[in-house]
C-alpha cells in the first residue's frame, strides 16, 4: 500500500439543515476508508441498485470501514466501493476522521491476476493510479461517476 491521509472534518450545526449539505455525494477515490465518527450522526450511504439513502448510526467506539473505487477496480467489481454523503445537523456540530489508504501514485490499479485467472473477463483496465486521482479531482464529485474512468468500453 502507497500513502495514508487523514482528514479532520467539522460540520458546524446549520439552523436550517434542510437547506445544505455537508458533503455531496459521492465515492472517494482510495483503496479503503477507516472512519471514526462521533456520536452525532449524520453519514449517508446509498443502496446499491435503488436510489434510496440509509443513515449509518455512530456506535459508541465503533469505526467504520469503507470499500473504495480503487479496491472495486482491483476485486474487478465483486466488492463495490461505496456513494455516501454526510447531511448537515440543526441541532450539533459534528466531528469524523477519515483515513485514507492509497494505492502508490506510480502503481497500476485493474483487476488483479488472482481475481481474473478462472476465465473471468476484466471489466476494469490497468489505470495509472495517479491518472485516476487527477481525473477523480478534475470534476465535481457526482455519485459513482469517476470509477467509470477505469471501465473497459
Amino acid at each position: 500500500m502507497g500513502p495514508k491521509r487523514i482528514n479532520l472534518n467539522y460540520y458546524p450545526k446549520c439552523p436550517n439543515p434542510e437547506l445544505t449539505v455537508g458533503v455531496g455525494r459521492h465515492s472517494d477515490v482510495s483503496t479503503l476508508t477507516i472512519l471514526l465518527q462521533d456520536n452525532i450522526g449524520g453519514l449517508y450511504v446509498k443502496k446499491l441498485d435503488s436510489n434510496s439513502w440509509v443513515h449509518i448510526p455512530p456506535i459508541d467506539g465503533a469505526i467504520v470501514i469503507n470499500i473504495r473505487d480503487a479496491l472495486q477496480i482491483m476485486n474487478n467489481g465483486k466488492y463495490k466501493s461505496i456513494e455516501h454523503r454526510v447531511m448537515a445537523n440543526g441541532c450539533n456540530n459534528r466531528i469524523s476522521v477519515p483515513i485514507f489508504v492509497n494505492p502508490k501514485p506510480n502503481d497500476l490499479i485493474g483487476p488483479l491476476p488472482e481475481v481474473v485467472k478462472n476465465g473471468e473477463k476484466a471489466i476494469y483496465k490497468q489505470v495509472l493510479y495517479s491518472d485516476y486521482v487527477k481525473h477523480f479531482f478534475r470534476k465535481a464529485h457526482d455519485g459513482k461517476v469517476t470509477v467509470d474512468f477505469s471501465k473497459i468500453n
